[in-house]
């Protein structure tokens, strides 16, 4: 893929309470440099040996410390004894890290390490998570939700993250302060504004006010012919680590 392609290309963006549930050998993410890696499979190509122990621990983590922003490459430093510029691995030796001091069994990879193989790249680390209520104004006072998304998600996506709790989420009308959204936007682009650092710097919580779109629902005839009961809907409770219900 050329370099042209690779900035054209849309990666999904995931959140850090997204990522720490990826923290088992056989589905293991990390996150490092703004990027987020599955290396399920680097783990299974090295299973038994020790160089996985520091992946293995950091599991569902950010491992950005490992590497150097400027190069994008593991950090290296002169070794004390040999006064070679070598990996610096203070957690053990990694997956496709070179030796640390000159062996007679060195030998080159001969491919990409797996910090820069792009078959292992599976999105972008947000840069910041964004509360927001969502109101079903079919009952708005039973039917609300706060949910958590990425600040670069655009309305689609918030749909689709917001289906965990409405799977008929697609047959509504989303709107903020009486305005219908731009379902291709973020919430920024839209014109919903974090407030949260002004709150903070008036000594105020974070979550003081947090902003708010209502759902109304199209009559669209999607559940025509199907039995009520048969007829998903929206719980009036739901309990969720990522979503706070009120």
């Amino acid at each position: 893929m050329s370099d042209e392609e690779k900035s054209e290309k849309k990666w999904p963006y995931f959140a850090p309470f997204e990522l720490v549930t990826h923290n088992r050998p056989d589905d293991c993410w990390v996150s490092f440099l703004g990027k987020v890696f599955n290396v399920s499979q680097v783990i299974q190509l090295h299973a038994g040996e020790r160089c996985i122990k520091p992946l293995l621990t950091m599991a569902g983590k950010d491992i950005s410390h490992w590497f150097d922003e400027k190069t994008g490459d593991i950090q290296h430093y002169i070794h004390p004894e040999t006064g070679c510029n070598v990996p610096y691995c203070p957690h053990g030796p990694i997956p496709d890290v070179s030796v640390p001091i000159p062996a007679t069994d060195w030998r080159p990879l001969g491919r990409p390490p797996w910090w820069h193989d792009e078959q292992y790249q599976i999105g972008l680390l947000t840069k910041r998570v964004r509360p927001l209520r969502v109101i079903n104004m079919i009952c708005p006072f039973t039917r609300e939700v706060l949910i958590n998304v990425c600040c670069e998600d655009t309305f689609w996506t918030i749909q689709e993250r917001y289906m965990a709790f409405n799977s008929d989420a697609d047959c509504y009308t989303w709107r903020y302060l009486g305005e219908n959204l731009d379902m291709n936007k973020t919430m920024a682009e839209n014109g919903i504004p974090d407030e949260r650092d002004k709150f903070t710097d008036l000594g105020l919580s974070q979550n003081y006010y947090v902003p708010s779109v209502s759902l109304y629902y199209n009559d669209n005839l999607k559940c025509l012919g199907s039995d009520d009961d048969k007829c998903p809907s929206i719980p009036s409770k739901i309990v969720c680590n990522t979503v706070m219900l009120h």
